[in-house]
């Protein structure tokens, strides 16, 4: 009898047979038990089918299952999984839709439980979504279906190998010329800054680069959500948040690790992702004596940085009178990175905060890089100088 071939067998099948008697029976997957299983269900008994049934069934039990080999594609920065039918990769030059596909949603969300577990959380009818890190690194994030569609969604973010140094990021054409000096720049007169951008759009890498510049006697304490940031430096020490677990307790948000930083005598204190209640402590800290502090912050362009930090610094309580005086002394100037239409990230603008007479910060543009490479100077491009040479 013909050996049925891996792509023909499906969960709901020979598959799912299999997995049903390991599970009642307590066996460790190996292609013997694999074939005495299928002779207990009457079903064929080739070495072909026994080796295609065990792989399946070892990707659903180990590592990220059908998605591990797109995760160790050179270059991938981001597998997505949309339902069973549909999985793209990322590899710097925009969303790839692959070949890779799962038989069914149950597959889908069978994988997102098992990659959730592994690190002891919950995911389920009654907690159908999830954010995590696993223990390589990768970011996890899943919402099981019927929350999504067209299935069970999953996102996978993978952590860079290295970090990319800035002379790498010119060679990309991420930065010109003029663009490398001025962040050079930028970082040795330790001027605080912030890095912004939309999802993808490189403020990570960018800002790993930058650090890797910072002098090898400083003291960096890094505060991130999901650890993300590895710098090329000698003195780094890294904070991250937990969520609560199963019971609900155990949380330690990134306001109390951006506190906790400031007890560590940080030369440089770093916060990887702005983006809740810790944007007041990181303003107090910047008003304190703490140079050279920065971060990232998700917004659509330079110009949106200053209402952006109003908006989560007044949804902790702050006045809006307080977030601009606080905001206009803390930060000197905003590093906005930008993905074009073919999906290349780059610096697009380099800008300085001002206090205008109504008291409200603005972020207005010094330097801008256009997609041609040129770089195109403003009348900021004074202020941003006296504050490099101060």
């Amino acid at each position: 009898m013909r050996a049925v071939p891996a792509a023909e067998l499906r969960p709901t099948d020979v598959v799912a047979e299999v997995r049903e008697h390991l599970a009642r029976s307590g066996a460790t997957l190996s292609p013997a038990v694999v074939a005495s299983a299928l002779r207990d269900k009457g079903r064929p008994v080739g070495d072909a089918t026994v080796l295609a049934v065990h792989d399946l069934l070892r990707q659903d039990v180990l590592g990220a299952g059908p998605l591990e080999p797109l995760l160790r594609l050179p270059g991938v920065t981001d597998v997505l999984v949309n339902g069973a039918s549909a999985v793209y990769i990322d590899r710097g030059e925009g969303l790839e839709l692959t070949t890779t596909r799962f038989p069914d949603d149950g597959s889908v969300r069978r994988l997102a439980q098992r990659l959730a577990g592994s690190v002891g959380r919950r995911l389920d009818d009654a907690t159908p979504y999830v954010d995590l890190r696993l223990p390589d690194g990768t970011r996890f994030h899943a919402v099981l279906a019927p929350l999504s569609r067209p299935g069970s969604v999953i996102s996978l973010r993978v952590p860079r190998a290295r970090v990319f140094t800035l002379e790498e990021l010119l060679d990309r054409g991420t930065v010109n010329a003029d663009g490398a000096a001025l962040l050079r720049r930028l970082v040795g007169s330790r001027l605080a800054f912030l890095v912004s951008g939309g999802t993808g759009s490189g403020k990570t890498t960018l800002l790993s680069a930058l650090l890797s510049l910072v002098e090898p006697g400083h003291r960096m304490v890094v505060v991130e959500d999901a650890s993300e940031l590895r710098p090329d430096h000698p003195h780094v020490v890294g904070l991250e948040s937990r969520p609560a677990n199963v019971e609900g307790a155990g949380e330690v948000p990134m306001r109390v690790l951006v506190r906790q930083a400031l007890r560590m005598r940080p030369d440089r204190l770093v916060v990887g992702e702005v983006r809740g209640a810790e944007v007041t402590d990181l303003l107090a800290a910047l008003n304190t004596g703490h140079e050279g502090g920065c971060g990232t912050l998700h917004a659509n362009s330079a110009g949106d940085v200053p209402a952006r930090i109003e908006a989560l610094a007044m949804a902790t309580g702050m006045p809006q009178a307080a977030v601009h005086s606080q905001l206009a002394s803390a930060v000197d100037a905003v590093v906005h990175v930008a993905r074009g239409t073919g999906g290349v990230r780059r610096v697009a603008e380099v800008a300085v905060l001002t206090r205008g007479p109504a008291g409200l910060v603005s972020a207005v543009p010094a330097v801008t890089f256009p997609a041609d490479g040129s770089t195109v100077e403003h009348p900021a491009t004074e202020l941003l100088g006296a504050r490099l040479h101060a």
